[in-house]
């Protein structure tokens, strides 16, 4: 189930509905283009309370999924700590395999 969250993340970064980097995410959640934030699992724990504080303030789902690796190559790139899905439909389409993948 993995690779087609990851696949969904390729193409959301292609069609630019998709932003990574601290920053980046920060100020897209903070400016409410941000549907939904991805964090990876081996971020630093300052990481992952930052994102969660964040994104609770502010009402955007917050996912902790695969690591930092897997998600910087899926959006061809290097170590990424956490992304921002800006798209709804996309971010509707990942939630609906992170919550499938769960249930499995």
């Amino acid at each position: 189930m993995n690779h087609k969250i990851l696949s969904l993340l390729g193409l959301a970064a292609r069609s630019r509905n998709l932003v990574s980097g601290e920053f980046a995410v920060e100020k897209s959640v903070k400016s409410g283009h941000a549907y939904m934030v991805l964090a990876a699992n081996d971020a630093s724990e300052n990481t992952k309370k930052m994102y969660r504080n964040m994104c609770e303030y502010y009402h955007v789902p917050l996912y902790f999924f695969s690591d930092r690796s897997e998600l910087g190559h899926a959006i061809g790139k290097e170590f990424r700590a956490a992304v921002a899905v800006e798209d709804q439909g996309f971010a509707k389409a990942i939630r609906g395999k992170l919550e499938n993948s769960k249930i499995e």
